[in-house]
C-alpha cells in the first residue's frame, strides 16, 4: 500500500511539474516568436496653456493636478484695462458713425444743387465731397473692427480648458503678470493616451500596421492592456554628424565589436483602459506585438 501511495504521488507530482513546464513553455515560446521590447512609454497631449492677452492674473480656479473638463475656467486676467479699451472703441465708433453723417449731408447738399444747375458746384467738389464720405464710410468699418477686438481681447482675460484633462505645472499665482502667447500651465488630454513602443531595428520588419499588442504598465504588473500597431517611426535623431569645431562634422568613434542596434519608435493605439488604471504621461510600458494572434 505504501509504495502504490509513493507512486501516487509520485505521478501527481510529475503531472504538475509536466503543466509548470507547458506553461512555462508558452510563455517561453511568446517571448521567442513575438516582437516585444520593455522600453515603452505612455504618452498623451499636453497643451501648453497660455492666455491671448497680457496682464496681471486676478484670480486662479483650479488646483495643481486637478482635473477638469471642456469650457471649465482656469484663470483669470485683469479685465479693467480692456473694459476701458471697449468704452474708447465704442466711443470712436459714435464719433465715426457722427463724422459719416456730416459727410453724407455735405455730399447730398452738393448733388442736390448739381442736379438744379451743374454750373453751381463743379465736378471736382462733387468727387472730393464724394470721396470724403466714402473715406467715412469705411472708417466705420475700421471703427466696429476694432470694437470687436476689444470685446474679444476682454473675453480672452477668462482662459478655459479647451479638453477633458489633467492640470499640470501650476507655477504662478494671483498678481502674476501674464505675456501673451506664454504658457503659463500644462493641460494633459485625458482622452489622447497612447503607448510608444521602442523596438530595436532588427524588429521592425517582424511586425505591420493593425498588429494587435499587449501592453503591461510597470505601476499595474497585474493588468493586461490589449492595443494595436497604428504607426511605425520613419525617422529618428541621428548621433553622429552634427557639426563639431569650425563647422566640420563630428563624428564618433565606432567600436566594431559592439554594434547596438537603434530603436525605433512603434506608436500603438490602446482599444480600452481597465477599470482602476489610471493612465499618466510618461509610465513605463511593456509591449509585444502578438504576431500569431
Amino acid at each position: 500500500m505504501k509504495a502504490l501511495k509513493k507512486m501516487g504521488l509520485g505521478a501527481i507530482n510529475l503531472a504538475i511539474i509536466a503543466v509548470v513546464a507547458w506553461y512555462a513553455y508558452q510563455a517561453f515560446a511568446e517571448y521567442i516568436h513575438n516582437p516585444w521590447t520593455r522600453d515603452g512609454q505612455v504618452r498623451g497631449h499636453v497643451i501648453q496653456v497660455a492666455p491671448r492677452v497680457s496682464g496681471m492674473v486676478t484670480r486662479i480656479a483650479v488646483i495643481d493636478n486637478q482635473f477638469v473638463h471642456e469650457g471649465d475656467l482656469l484663470f483669470e486676467i485683469d479685465r479693467e484695462t480692456y473694459e476701458i479699451g471697449i468704452a474708447q472703441a465704442d466711443a470712436n465708433l459714435k464719433r465715426s458713425r457722427i463724422s459719416s453723417r456730416a459727410s453724407q449731408l455735405e455730399y447730398d447738399r452738393l448733388r442736390e444743387i448739381h442736379s438744379r444747375d451743374a454750373g453751381a458746384v463743379s465736378q471736382k467738389d462733387l468727387d472730393r465731397r464724394e470721396a470724403n464720405y466714402l473715406q467715412s464710410l469705411s472708417a466705420i468699418d475700421v471703427a466696429e473692427e476694432t470694437l470687436r477686438m476689444a470685446q474679444l481681447n476682454l473675453g480672452y482675460t477668462r482662459v478655459y480648458a479647451a479638453v477633458d484633462g489633467y492640470i499640470s505645472n501650476i507655477d504662478f499665482q494671483i498678481g502674476t503678470q501674464a505675456v501673451a502667447n506664454q504658457p503659463l500651465v500644462a493641460l494633459v488630454d485625458s482622452n489622447s493616451f497612447w503607448v510608444f513602443g521602442y523596438f530595436r531595428e532588427s524588429q521592425i520588419g517582424q511586425f505591420k500596421i493593425g498588429d494587435p499588442a499587449r501592453i503591461t504598465l510597470m505601476a499595474y504588473p497585474d493588468q493586461q492592456l490589449e492595443g494595436h500597431i497604428e504607426s511605425l517611426g520613419w525617422g529618428i535623431a541621428p548621433s553622429d554628424g552634427t557639426t563639431g569645431y569650425k563647422l566640420l562634422p563630428s563624428i564618433k568613434p565606432v567600436f566594431q565589436w559592439i554594434r547596438l542596434a537603434q530603436r525605433v519608435p512603434v506608436r500603438v493605439k490602446l482599444d480600452a483602459v481597465p477599470d482602476g488604471v489610471e493612465l499618466r504621461f510618461g509610465l513605463t510600458a511593456s509591449v509585444m506585438v502578438m504576431k500569431n494572434n
